[in-house]
């Protein structure tokens, strides 16, 4: 008996955080360890059916890097990175875009419409919804910038009660252009402004934000990314990806949470406890 009360306090205890954020948009970029293994997938499937059947309107954004690379050393096609940015050569981009919306992208969508969610997946070709162009031809080829995000194509979804699972690939102008690999943390970002999201998370391989003692930072503003970033606490990997959420954050998203994928729940404990389990980024 006892341990039911405490499953109904914990579910209590949740509840003013539900109210809050039905009918709220959650853009998720998932990715990384998140995507490792069966058991993740499946929690993760059962998290974002579970945000779905309380109101809140998930759009998911995913990666794929790790599957890239597996495939290329498979085909023996050698690839390389400069500051942490593939350079995508045109017979990259064909790869690239087969794992994301082909393997990925389809594999996201079996496994949330096997535990019950209504999920649709798309890329940015589709209705040419995320345009772009090179971020810088003759260094990185086939890699983008995004230029804009058609929100109807993405909110259209959402109101007929589609979970919107997005491939980060984008389209260019130009006829029977091969497209552009963009980078799945800012497309997560300009997708979530594009459509009026609350809340962008980004499922990582860390804790969240740390300071130079290794120890957790639960909340931060915006000022304060900026002097982490200056004196360097902020460094390496986790740069990109607080820029992202500075994308977010000025482009009218309320909160950016970076949390640990590879936690049981994570991203429930994230948002319907007051603790929470990583790092929430603010306006300043």
């Amino acid at each position: 008996m006892q341990k039911n009360i405490e499953k109904v306090k914990t579910l209590l205890d949740a509840l003013p955080f539900i109210k809050e954020f039905s009918e709220e948009i959650v853009v998720i970029k998932y990715g990384g360890s998140a995507q490792s293994s069966p058991e993740l997938k499946a929690r993760f499937a059962r998290d974002i059916l579970l945000m779905y059947l309380v109101g809140i309107k998930p759009v998911i954004v995913h990666g794929g890097g790790k599957k890239i690379n597996e495939m290329l050393e498979a085909l023996h096609i050698e690839t390389s990175f400069i500051e942490g940015q593939r350079v995508t050569t045109p017979e990259i981009m064909h790869i690239v875009e087969m794992v994301l919306s082909g393997s990925i992208n389809k594999e996201i969508v079996s496994l949330l419409n096997s535990h019950g969610a209504k999920a649709i997946g798309i890329s940015g070709k589709d209705a040419h919804f995320i345009k772009a162009k090179a971020k810088d031809a003759s260094k990185w080829g086939y890699t983008g910038n995004i230029t804009d995000v058609n929100a109807k194509v993405v909110c259209n979804l959402i109101k007929e009660k589609f979970i919107p699972v997005i491939a980060p690939i984008a389209c260019d102008s130009e006829l029977n252009h091969i497209g552009y690999n963009i980078n799945a943390d800012l497309a997560a970002s300009y997708i979530a402004k594009a459509i009026g999201a609350s809340k962008v998370v980004f499922l990582t391989d860390t804790a969240g934000v740390l300071d130079k003692d290794k120890n957790l930072l639960s909340t931060l503003t915006q000022d304060d990314v900026q002097r982490l970033k200056d004196d360097e606490t902020i460094h390496g990997g986790m740069v990109p990806k607080v820029d992202a959420c500075l994308e977010a954050l000025n482009g009218g998203v309320r909160k950016a949470h970076i949390i640990d994928g590879r936690i049981e729940h994570s991203m429930l404990l994230e948002l319907f406890t007051s603790e929470g389990v990583g790092t929430q980024i603010v306006s300043s």
